[in-house]
Order: structure tokens, then sequence, then C-alpha cells
């Protein structure tokens, strides 16, 4: 994940002058967290659509074998993996812009990006708990009900990522 000091050193000639304008250093900082913020929320996505193909690849090996009575509950996983992609990508982004109304505070936008780095290794998790779903039917039913509970878990830490930008924590 990249940090958002870390644009201040791959910024042009052009931001370094706008740099020096009053007011404008403050959100050329802000621009570089949102940037930061689209490429962290990008990856998450990415990693859970990754994560999914193994879904999808379990469903059709499934399929072939005649193993027809998992694939409701696989298909039921898949759609909250979906649910939560859109949750990641729509999510509120992480900075104000120059001109907007409501302003986030700096304090916020850091408990923010700390809370993302944590919310990374958890999808991390729960995409390698999914690719690892066992192929073998009999022991899919209770693997499927633990990864349903890590997907439960992430919509509750989206849901506390939300609430601190929206200054409820």
């Amino acid at each position: 994940m990249i940090e958002p000091a870390d644009h201040t050193k791959k910024r042009n000639w052009v931001e370094t002058i706008l740099r020096y304008v009053p007011g404008f250093r403050g959100y050329l900082e802000k621009e570089y967290r949102r940037e930061s913020d689209n490429l962290q929320r990008e990856w998450l996505a990415s990693r859970l659509e990754r994560a999914k193909r193994a879904i999808d690849n379990l469903m059709g090996l499934l399929a072939e074998g005649g193993h027809v009575d998992q694939l409701a509950k696989l298909d039921q996983v898949r759609s909250r993996i979906d649910h939560l992609i859109a949750r990641v990508r729509g999510a509120m982004e992480g900075y104000s812009g120059f001109f907007d109304l409501v302003k986030i505070d700096e304090a916020v936008l850091d408990r923010v990006y700390e809370y993302d780095v944590s919310l990374a290794e958890k999808v991390e998790e729960l995409a390698t708990a999914i690719e690892r779903l066992p192929k073998c039917p009999s022991d899919l039913s209770c693997a499927i009900d633990e990864v349903v509970a890590s997907l439960e878990e992430f919509h509750r830490l989206w849901d506390a990522r939300e609430e601190i930008l929206a200054g409820l924590r």
C-alpha cells in the first residue's frame, strides 16, 4: 500500500512550485491522500476479484463432478464477495477536496490510513481462505461456513471504516 507521504517524492516540477502557493500545499497533500486511498481500495477490490475466481473454478469442478448440492452455497458466497467489492470500490473517499464544504480532519485521515493497512491484512487472510477452499465436497460445507463468517466480519470492519470517515468513531 502506498504511504501518502511517498507521493511527495514523486511529484513533478509543477507540483513543487504549487506547494509554495499559500493554501495549496495542504490541497496537494490531500490529493496525494486521495490517490493513496483510491489505490488502496482498488487493491482490496482486485484481491477479492482474484479470490472470486477460485470460487468460479471450484463451482465448475463441482458441477462437472455432479456435486451440485454445494453450488447454491458457493453462489451465495460469490454474491457476498461481489457485494463487498462494490462497497469497497464505491466507498466514501478518505479525503476532502479543495472546494468541498465538508472538510475531513487530517488526524481522521491518518486513522483511516492506519485502519486501511489492517484491512489489507484482513482481505489477504479472507482471499487466502477462499482460495484454499477444499475441492472435496464432503469437506466443503464447514469451510464455506468459515468463509461466510469471515465475509460478515469484513463487512463489519468496512462499516467501522465508514464510521471513522463520518466522524462517528
